[in-house]
C-alpha cells in the first residue's frame, strides 16, 4: 500500500496497481514496482509503514483499525493500531433493560431472562471445542460400546479403559480453561513450546 501525501496531509490511499494523476501529471502504474522509494517521494507517494507493536493475536483479541499518519521529520508515511480489546472469556447474558428495549442490542429470544447466554465467552466456545474433539476421537470405536450395550457382551478392556481416559482428559482440559484468570492465561494454555509441548496437554492416544 502507498500514500499520498499533499502539504504534509495524506490525500489518499493508492494500492499500487493502476496510474495515479498528480497535479495534472499522470503516471503510470510502473511507477510502483520500477521507480525508487525516493522518486516515489519526490512526487508525493509514500509507501506505507505498518508498526504492528500493538497488534494482538485476533483469536484472543480484537484489534483497531488502522490509523495512517505522515511523519514529516522522518518523511515517512506510518500505519499503526490502537490498544487491542480482549475478548470477553465469560458468558454475557442479558439484562433486564435489554429484554426490555429491544433498540438496545436486538430482540432477545423468546423466554429469555437473566440468567440467558447473549453472548458466549472464550472460556465457553474453547472447553464445546474440546467437547468436539473428545467426540470425534471416541466416534470411531462407539460402535464397540453400542454392540456390548445391545448384544449384552462386554466390551474390550482396553479399549473400555481409554475411552474412560480421553473424557477424563476432556474433563481436566476443561477444568484448566475454567480456572484461566483472564485472557492471556486462557491464551498461554494453547501455546506450544519449541518441542511443540503446551501447558493445556493433549487427549491420549490409543496404542
Amino acid at each position: 500500500m502507498f500514500a499520498l501525501v499533499q502539504s504534509g496531509s495524506i490525500t489518499s490511499m493508492l494500492k499500487g496497481n493502476k496510474g495515479v494523476e498528480i497535479n495534472g501529471v499522470k503516471h503510470p502504474a510502473s511507477i510502483f514496482t520500477i521507480w525508487s522509494e525516493s522518486e516515489r517521494n519526490a512526487i508525493g507517494i509514500y509507501t506505507i509503514e505498518i508498526d504492528n507493536t500493538n497488534f494482538k493475536d485476533e483469536a484472543w483479541y480484537i484489534n483497531t483499525d488502522i490509523t495512517y499518519a505522515y511523519d514529516s521529520s522522518a518523511k515517512k508515511v506510518k500505519g499503526t493500531y490502537g490498544t487491542a480489546t480482549a475478548k470477553a472469556i465469560a458468558d454475557t447474558k442479558w439484562t433486564q433493560a435489554q429484554i426490555d428495549d429491544p433498540t438496545l442490542v436486538g430482540d432477545a429470544p423468546a423466554g429469555a431472562d437473566t440468567n440467558t447466554v447473549r453472548l458466549e465467552g472464550l472460556k465457553t466456545i474453547k472447553k464445546r471445542e474440546l467437547d468436539n474433539q473428545c467426540a470425534g476421537i471416541l466416534a470411531p470405536s462407539d460402535w464397540m460400546y453400542i454392540k456390548a450395550g445391545e448384544e449384552g457382551g462386554t466390551m474390550d478392556s482396553g479399549w473400555k479403559t481409554w475411552r474412560a481416559s480421553v473424557r477424563t482428559k476432556c474433563n481436566s482440559m476443561q477444568t484448566q480453561i475454567d480456572n484461566a484468570s483472564d485472557v492471556d492465561a486462557l491464551a498461554a494454555l494453547f501455546v506450544r513450546d519449541k518441542d511443540g509441548v503446551r501447558p493445556l496437554g493433549e487427549f491420549p492416544v490409543k496404542e
